[in-house]
């Protein structure tokens, strides 16, 4: 474009954030205005500092190569009037930009929420899908057990009672609760067995008294 070439106002900068709002313009089919997103112009154009982008599409409106109307609110986007430099440094407004429908306007937006809109659900999904308890078949159960009988047993009960913790919270790690089974059951078994066995002494003798 001849208007770039020749002003030496312009550096790079500019150039490449023009560029970036000219393909949003042209992907909203030129109509004016079009609703911009400061964080997806500057990806498109590359400029990683707002101060940049801020001075720069400042200069680009005051230069008359654009009309920009900046929104203090968040939640919209700032509207931008792009100029057809072949006809009239006014707001080009072609024929097919009026057909085009009202919700089209802002499209850039839209799809770049939309997109992290599913990309946010899709995590939270997985994050369910991973806090999700799934019950273990008895073959699971009895493999994990050193003693089968322990492992039918720990099956059993939690089968019973919906595999709840203490009888209300649902189970989160069945493995965990094994091993607190097994640790459990050793220690029972412990306590049931006397603190002096009986033991046969081989040098017992016989021959004195009871």
């Amino acid at each position: 474009m001849v208007r770039f070439t020749d002003d030496d106002r312009l550096n790079p900068a500019h150039i490449s954030l023009y560029l970036a709002l000219f393909q949003m313009w042209n992907l909203n089919r030129f109509a004016n205005p079009i609703s911009i997103s400061r964080n997806e112009a500057m990806k498109i154009s590359k400029i990683g500092s707002r101060v940049t982008y801020h001075k720069c599409i400042k200069d680009l409106h005051n230069w008359s190569y654009l009309e920009y109307c900046p929104s203090h609110n968040p939640l919209k986007g700032s509207k931008v009037y792009m100029f057809n430099f072949e006809t009239t440094p006014k707001q080009a407004v072609s024929q097919q930009a009026e057909q085009v429908p009202e919700q089209l306007v802002g499209s850039s937006i839209n799809n770049t929420k939309s997109k992290n809109n599913v990309k946010q659900n899709k995590q939270e999904a997985e994050e369910k899908n991973k806090s999700r308890f799934v019950s273990p078949s008895l073959d699971e159960v009895k493999e994990f057990f050193e003693n089968k009988m322990e492992g039918e047993k720990f099956f059993n009960y939690y089968t019973s009672n919906g595999w709840k913790v203490g009888g209300k919270s649902t189970m989160k790690d069945w493995k965990a609760a094994a091993r607190n089974w097994m640790m459990r059951s050793k220690e029972f078994q412990k306590e049931k067995q006397p603190d002096n066995p009986l033991s046969t002494n081989q040098n017992k003798d016989y021959s004195i008294p009871l």
